[in-house]
């Protein structure tokens, strides 16, 4: 029965962000536990890989802080690791004059934050960037990157390792039981015993947590976002990344335009209601989480005005057909037709709730009895991952202490 003083539950990069900052500072004996036979099976390797500056982000929030410093932490990392990323920058474009009003408040909050933007004033500017894209004005921020987020995770991982700790892949926890000042962590393969335990199990966080007493004022409730890719063919329609101007009352972001580190050109996600935390394809249920989704307070008071009721209708429209899909990507690139696009992957996002139905848009985590929660690895999650890994580590040692 193998015994550490951390063991970390998720092999995402907040798990092995936080693995590598201890294993850096310290000598203590830490491991990591995944349930996949693989790094990087669920949202840390099913997202877009783009690297949020953080101009859309409140000046002064946790959130904006990771963002702006993460993006930078992670570049470096990339270049000194070869992994692949583009500097392609990314173009926010208004359809309309309630948007453009919107695009000089997401640049004021840039400024307060740090980020170079500029706005284009006209559809002469935005063509210059991107020749296809439509809009009267857009906001350009030249930091925004692409990555490959799979390579990235390993690559941490990697790193990790060399620092002595341990990986134990294809081990599900099913439980953690805690006797005096230890943990005893069972998994389907054996046991493992911690003096400290930090749950970073992404879309089953709040489970772990609230067999431990942690966090029970909130659930998980996963949204499934869905890609196309543009055809080979049909690729240089896009140059960099194409976002529509964002609803500050909305979560999601909308269908969108990313040229990957590989060249491909994904448009997505949609955002729809999961039936079931690790059902990835449309046609995927799982009978008894979609039963804890709607019997879930907090579920039921957040589609509980008439915009979020629309906001679902139209995204699971979306998600169904495909013409629909089509229509919303238009908006940007009126040139794409639906010939152009082919179905690619999907990634479920797991959108922490509060009984009252607000949603959580920060980074959220809380502590219990020698143990850590993370129960909101917020969007954009990827690019936080270092310093929020860092920020946990550091909060971890003091409560060891």
């Amino acid at each position: 029965m193998p015994e550490y003083d951390v063991a970390i539950v998720g092999g995402g990069c907040v798990g092995c962000s936080v693995a590598y900052h201890l294993a850096t500072e310290t000598s203590l004996d830490i491991c990591v536990v995944e349930k996949e036979h693989h790094l990087a099976q669920h949202q840390s390797g099913r997202n877009s890989g783009v690297l949020h500056p953080g101009f859309n982000y409140p000046p002064g929030s946790l959130k904006a802080k990771f963002a702006t410093e993460g993006t930078k932490r992670m570049k470096s990392y990339c270049r000194q690791n070869n992994i692949p990323m583009e500097e392609l920058g990314v173009l926010v474009v208004a359809t309309d004059q309630q948007e453009r009003r919107r695009l000089s408040e997401i640049q004021d909050q840039a400024t307060e934050n740090g980020v170079e933007t500029e706005i284009l004033e006209d559809r002469a500017a935005i063509r210059e960037h991107e020749p296809h894209a439509a809009g009267q004005a857009a906001l350009y921020c030249p930091e925004a990157a692409s990555v490959d987020s799979q390579k990235y995770v390993y690559s941490l991982a990697g790193d990790t390792e060399d620092l002595g700790v341990d990986f134990f892949t294809g081990y599900e926890v099913e439980r953690v039981l805690r006797s005096g000042d230890t943990h005893h962590v069972e998994t389907s393969n054996g046991t493992i015993t911690a003096s400290y335990l930090l749950n970073a199990a992404g879309l089953y966080a709040d489970k772990l947590a609230h067999q431990m007493g942690v966090g029970e004022q909130y659930q998980i409730v996963p949204f499934r976002g869905e890609y196309y890719e543009l055809v080979p063919k049909k690729r240089d329609l896009v140059n960099s990344m194409i976002y529509p101007t964002p609803d500050p009352e909305l979560p999601f972001l909308g269908v969108h335009y990313t040229r990957r580190t590989d060249d491909k050109v994904i448009i997505g996600p949609n955002a729809v209601l999961a039936f079931g935390r690790e059902a990835y394809e449309n046609t995927q249920f799982d009978v008894a989480e979609l039963a804890e989704t709607f019997g879930y307070q907090g579920f039921w008071r957040l589609f509980s005005s008439s915009k979020m009721v629309r906001v679902a209708l139209t995204e699971l429209n979306k998600s169904y057909r495909k013409e629909a899909f089509v229509d919303a990507a238009k908006s940007l690139v009126p040139s794409v037709e639906p010939d152009d696009f082919e179905k690619s992957y999907a990634g479920i996002r797991a959108q922490i709730l509060r009984d009252d139905g607000t949603l959580v848009k920060d980074p959220l985590f809380e502590h219990g009895p020698r143990s850590t929660h993370v129960l909101n690895a917020v969007s954009p999650g990827l690019t936080s991952s270092l310093p929020f890994g860092e920020h946990l580590s550091e909060a971890i040692l003091e409560r060891m202490e």
